[in-house]
């Protein structure tokens, strides 16, 4: 299978927005016209995984970190997705290099934080498995350090957050 990875252009928007729909999400298209802004001023970069013309995931990658340990240090991977019918097939570890490729241009490290319920197991294995490691700042909930016995939720908020060298 060859995936082409390419830059987020305006045609893809709705197409994405339909895939998301189409696995139960809610829209997406807002925040995705925030991505291409964003592109376009140099401040995001989105790179999208196409199989056959058709994006199967994508990732983006902001030149800082904006929360977290590293924030302000270091280039993160934020908000990485792929579509349910196409994981287990290497797109994301073919847009995970492709990032740290990015990321490689601007700094000699990558970050990211992942989620820590069961629906992040996947990427918790991915990150792993490519080398990447915990910061050592323990979990973060709601962009702060969650302190020993400091009650938190266990949703899309609470994060923990890794690096690799590159």
């Amino acid at each position: 299978m060859i995936i082409d990875i390419q830059p987020l252009k305006k045609k893809d928007i709705l197409e994405m927005d339909q895939m998301f729909l189409k696995q139960g999400w809610p829209s997406r298209q807002q925040l995705l016209m925030e991505y291409l802004n964003e592109q376009e001023a140099g401040e995001r970069y989105i790179l999208l995984a196409k199989i056959n013309n058709k994006t199967v995931g994508y990732l983006t990658l902001v030149p800082l970190a904006k929360h977290g340990p590293f924030k302000g240090l270091y280039p993160e991977i934020v908000d990485f997705n792929v579509f349910e019918s196409y994981q287990k097939q290497g797109v994301g570890s073919q847009l995970l290099k492709a990032a740290e490729e990015k990321a490689r241009e601007i700094a000699a490290v990558v970050t990211l934080g992942v989620g820590l319920h069961n629906g992040y197991g996947s990427a918790q294995r991915l990150y792993v498995k490519q080398g990447y490691i915990p910061d050592g700042s323990g979990v973060w909930f709601n962009n702060q350090n969650c302190a020993m016995n400091v009650p938190c939720c266990n949703n899309d908020d609470l994060v923990l957050y890794l690096s690799k060298e590159l």
